[in-house]
């Protein structure tokens, strides 16, 4: 059994989540911050929460400053303590809030649970579910209201804590709007952060959805040759650099009834259905001239190539990668090779851009017979690879083709 001291009241801090929000000062909230987290630094936000009615129970909750180091183990302290009745039952209780909030720290401190409840019993446990929808939703009303109030301060905890709290979008689907809502993203029409609703403000009138394209880095995807034509029409693209956007992109969501699209999807959107027509008639009559080209190039890279084709995306670059139509991405690619499963190297879709002189050029040797073809397309896809974040498998053939090709320029 406890013994009789267990129920005194914890060290000096005399239980400060049960008194008053307004009998206790900042600076006694911020010490007891320090008591439980060990961080030196105040906490960027603090949550004062009392529940009562049929299931009653206190909460005191910080959003610390910046991200602990073991933000992303998958064993990395929680921490959240769980009391009942001012009786210290478990540190880092992971029933308590939902892995994606596993940023907070804090106490909850229950009335109702039995003081020798068992770890095993607590995640069935009603109560303790109970507890944890109204911490949940606590914690977004929070972040809600900083988000209209405090942009600044919402950016910071944003910039710390965000690609956690994303995560949520994927394994929670009850809240992933609540999670839409408060998610910031970067975007090629401006520099910092915009939330979705702001960027639905400004989406053309008919557009199709909002706009998305995943990648590595976000000077990555702001050269992206995929974004060429949508900007050159005037479209916003969000970017989007972090783990868990693939899985959303690829989970085809919707914000307010608004599709989030891929933007390296198989087509580019249109301004119009008559100008998509006419996209498509336009690609239809360069097959013909093309096909010699494909066959050189899927001849050249069938390891590496499902397809090749030729496309009006680009404007000023001469190729593009993009995945194939289930295929995995290459930063997903690269990401489970990381945590070290086993991936087969994925095959990719070649886009050459029809209107380019090079690949027009290119269309033409292939045609003719030319056997040089084979070093530009070696190189072209090459670049493409790059440009996606992919590293060389064979440095030294790149090399030798690319000097190659830059002593025929030079002839």
């Amino acid at each position: 059994g406890k013994t009789e001291d267990a129920n005194e009241p914890v060290n000096s801090m005399k239980a400060l989540w049960t008194r008053a929000e307004s009998d206790v000062t900042d600076e006694e909230y911020n010490e007891f911050y320090r008591h439980i987290t060990h961080d030196w630094e105040e906490p960027a936000e603090r949550i004062v929460y009392r529940a009562e009615g049929t299931n009653e129970f206190h909460a005191l909750l910080y959003i610390p400053a910046r991200p602990p180091m073991d933000l992303f183990y998958r064993d990395g302290e929680q921490g959240v303590q769980l009391y009942i009745r001012r009786v210290f039952i478990m540190n880092d209780c992971h029933d308590l809030i939902p892995e994606y909030m596993r940023f907070m720290r804090g106490v909850v401190d229950s009335e109702d649970l039995s003081l020798n409840i068992s770890r095993e019993i607590l995640q069935d446990n009603p109560i303790i579910r109970v507890i944890r929808r109204s911490t949940q939703r606590k914690v977004f009303a929070h972040l809600r209201k900083l988000l209209e109030t405090d942009r600044t301060a919402y950016e910071k905890f944003w910039t710390a804590f965000g690609r956690v709290l994303k995560e949520g979008i994927v394994q929670d689907r009850e809240h992933a709007p609540a999670i839409l809502e408060l998610s910031l993203f970067r975007s090629t029409a401006q520099e910092g952060w915009t939330t979705l609703s702001a960027y639905r403000e400004r989406m053309k009138p008919d557009q199709e959805g909002i706009l998305c394209l995943a990648g590595r880095d976000i000077d990555a995807l702001r050269a992206s040759p995929k974004l060429e034509r949508l900007i050159e029409k005037g479209f916003e693209v969000l970017l989007m650099t972090d783990p868990v956007d693939e899985v959303i992109l690829a989970e085809g969501l919707e914000f307010e009834s608004v599709k989030l699209v891929n933007a390296a999807g198989d087509s580019a959107p249109a301004e119009t259905e008559a100008e998509r027509k006419l996209e498509e008639e336009k690609l239809r009559e360069l097959e013909p001239a093309f096909a010699p080209l494909k066959k050189r190039t899927l001849e050249l890279l069938r390891n590496v190539l499902e397809d090749v084709r030729p496309s009006l995306r680009m404007v000023s670059s001469p190729a593009c990668l993009v995945d194939a139509a289930n295929g995995m991405s290459l930063q997903m690619e690269q990401l489970m090779r990381a945590m070290g499963q086993e991936v087969r190297q994925q095959k990719r879709v070649l886009e050459l851009n029809a209107e380019h002189p090079l690949v027009l050029r290119l269309m033409k040797m292939a045609e003719d017979g030319d056997a040089r073809v084979e070093d530009f397309l070696a190189v072209l896809y090459d670049q493409a690879l790059i440009l996606e974040g992919g590293a060389i498998s064979d440095p030294a053939s790149f090399v030798r083709r690319l000097s190659a090709v830059m002593a025929l320029a030079l002839q």
